[in-house]
């Protein structure tokens, strides 16, 4: 029903307005009596064999909404209750911003896939917190995506990381380090050693000092080559970062069936969806047989089928995320892909 009749209808608007219609909808329609419990019974599938096991955490299911979907923290006790396992919120930034000119989210149906570049619009980590502190239901596990404003130059970018985990401390439950996304100015130098060094280095000496361990993860591009993955592995050892997210957006726009006379004149932007499920994979796969599989991976990026899912876990991630699949898919796609993971734990 959602791909024959829904999503027909929901791509007839910008995606930017119908992200934002949507959730507003999805609030109001869940203080309705009885719609969270009805949602779950529909979208939830709940077995002892789908719990997860991820950096001491127990996941009720290892299918996870990727950042990016709820930046501020509007919705994740209702898309928890789509049957997800778990949900990371932002990219967030010390201060709030407003992000790149719009129009910057891009619907390439050809290809089963979005190209934006929202440029980490948020309300602000404070704002983040407080909407948390208030409203996060108990048992939700929460991941927060953290990153640095526009304006902040590069030789600060440390700071706006250390502030936004300091601020996010104790309100979620791991922490993912983006420096790969390619919607800020001259973000991906921040990926070099030098850059890199100084904000894993800095996020590892403030998670030492705190009371309770909360895990600190990096989110890597899918357009590094391998000799770039390594460096950034080699970082993430030297100072016992604690697991990746493979991966980002990407930036390459090859083998596409969409014109490119369309693709020319939407511009500049990270692409989700099918055009990077093949390299996302082959990251996890490498970053997996590269560290012996001991270090713990979140799979995303691509993830547009069950068998997508199914991959990435084969591939060496435990748990995976989606995003543009939920889109393109519907809410169903969160249980179908725990069907299929459930069917497989079950055979053995």
């Amino acid at each position: 029903m959602y791909r024959l009749f829904i999503r027909p209808l929901l791509f007839l608007l910008p995606p930017e307005v119908i992200h934002h219609r949507l959730t507003s909808t999805i609030r109001f329609i869940f203080r309705i009596p009885g719609v969270p419990k009805l949602v779950r019974a529909v979208y939830g599938v709940r077995d002892p064999l789908l719990k997860t096991l991820f950096l001491g955490m127990e996941f009720r299911n290892p299918v996870g909404l990727a950042a990016g979907f709820d930046k501020n923290g509007e919705v994740f006790n209702e898309f928890s209750d789509f049957g997800f396992g778990h949900i990371e919120v932002g990219t967030v930034t010390p201060k709030g911003q407003s992000g790149n000119p719009r129009p910057r989210s891009f619907r390439i149906p050809a290809d089963k896939g979005l190209i934006n570049r929202m440029g980490f619009n948020n309300q602000g980590v404070e704002a983040l917190v407080d909407r948390i502190s208030k409203k996060r239901r108990s048992g939700i596990i929460l991941g927060g995506n953290i990153g640095k404003n526009t304006l902040t130059a590069n030789e600060r970018a440390v700071d706006d990381y250390a502030a936004c985990y300091e601020a996010l401390y104790g309100h979620v439950d791991y922490f993912v380090v983006n420096v790969s996304c390619p919607n800020i100015s001259d973000m991906h130098a921040l990926q070099d050693q030098e850059g890199l060094e100084a904000i894993l280095g800095r996020l590892a000496a403030l998670r030492d000092l705190q009371k309770d361990f909360t895990p600190i993860l990096l989110k890597i591009s899918p357009d590094l080559n391998n000799s770039q993955i390594d460096a950034s592995l080699a970082i993430v050892e030297k100072y016992g970062i604690d697991g990746i997210v493979a991966t980002n957006t990407t930036i390459r726009r090859d083998g596409l069936k969409t014109p490119d006379e369309r693709i020319r004149s939407i511009g500049n932007g990270g692409m989700s969806g099918s055009p990077v499920t093949r390299r996302s994979l082959e990251v996890v796969r490498y970053v997996a047989g590269k560290t012996g599989g001991k270090l713990p991976i979140i799979g995303v990026g691509g993830i547009m089928t069950t068998e997508d899912a199914l991959n990435m876990l084969d591939a060496g991630a435990t748990l995976v995320q989606v995003y543009t699949g939920f889109i393109y898919n519907g809410p169903g796609f969160v249980r179908r892909i725990n069907k299929a993971i459930l069917k497989r734990r079950k055979s053995g």
